[in-house]
């Protein structure tokens, strides 16, 4: 993965005059928080389970290494020297309590990183933390998703990289327009997904009440459309649903659903929204987590 690393020529004008102890404290302890995560984060990659934690876990870490790289420089801007970065926390040396400790440390990241956003009136610090935060999300949620299943390998999926949750994961420029097409959009698929099922496998009441949820996050989205004047575009997502070869395996597949779901609202949540949307991808992000829970229960019924 490439990162690109951005020069703000404004920083020497306009960080340097910002004397606020606090917050310059709280970015070391930023910096501090990343340094360990890149060297705990390798350590965890060697003790994966499979192929495909180990990769995600590095390109976690690469995540980490460009945070850590941000906050050194407004570090520099701010204060006129280096930062020394140490790390606080020893490295767990078992996989399980390493990614269970990895878990707690990003859900933790999330709020601090959010908090130095809103104590800061500087708009690269703001945006730079507010990124920040919303990857930490998202490393979040992989790492429960090892946590319960490490088992399991994504499954195969004719989904496009454009479309719904991966759509949004993978846009590096959303706007509000944007952002309530791809909710639409994976809401639809959800419902597409277990309707496919329920066909398939009979009345399975976890599928059977999920797909009502997600019928009630449809009707929450849709007077957003119509208030921000957004064009709801037919709905195409049978055409990406696979049938499942198992129950296990439609289980599996929604756990990595309501994975990629969670994280595209999360991702959502870290921008300026106005107030009811932000309402409704709240609502429809924990309802989510809910739904996520019951899969893996489910999950772990099958095997």
């Amino acid at each position: 993965m490439e990162y690109i690393y951005y020069n703000y020529p404004f920083y020497h004008t306009n960080l340097r005059n910002t004397s606020d102890m606090s917050l310059i404290n709280d970015i070391q302890k930023a910096i501090n928080g990343e340094y360990g995560a890149i060297g705990c984060y390798e350590q965890l990659s060697r003790m994966a389970k499979t192929q495909f934690e180990k990769d995600q876990i590095l390109e976690i870490r690469q995540d980490e290494i460009r945070h850590f790289e941000e906050f050194s420089r407004i570090y520099r801007e701010l204060t006129g020297r280096q930062p020394i970065a140490e790390s606080i926390e020893k490295c767990p040396d078992q996989y399980k309590e390493g990614v269970e400790s990895a878990f707690r440390d990003e859900q933790e990241t999330v709020d601090f990183y959010l908090d130095i956003a809103n104590k800061s009136h500087n708009p690269v610090i703001k945006e730079t933390f507010r990124r920040a935060s919303a990857d930490e999300q998202n490393h979040a949620v992989w790492f429960l998703y090892f946590l319960f299943n490490k088992q399991i390998v994504p499954t195969a999926s004719r989904q496009p990289t454009n479309y719904g949750a991966k759509g949004a994961l993978n846009d590096t420029s959303l706007t509000i327009s944007q952002m309530l097409t791809y909710a639409l959009q994976d809401e639809h698929l959800a419902q597409s997904r277990y309707k496919n099922v329920l066909q398939t496998f009979g009345d399975i009441r976890t599928f059977a009440q999920i797909k009502e949820a997600e019928l009630r996050h449809i009707y929450a989205l849709l007077p957003l459309f119509e208030k921000y004047q957004v064009s709801n575009l037919e709905d195409i997502s049978p055409s990406f649903v696979k049938t499942p070869g198992n129950v296990k395996s439609a289980f599996a597949a929604s756990v990595e659903a309501e994975v990629d779901n969670i994280a595209m609202y999360e991702k959502f949540l870290a921008f300026e929204l106005p107030n009811d949307i932000r309402m409704v991808f709240t609502q429809l992000r924990n309802a989510s987590k809910n739904h996520l829970a019951a899969f893996e229960r489910g999950l772990e019924r099958s095997s």
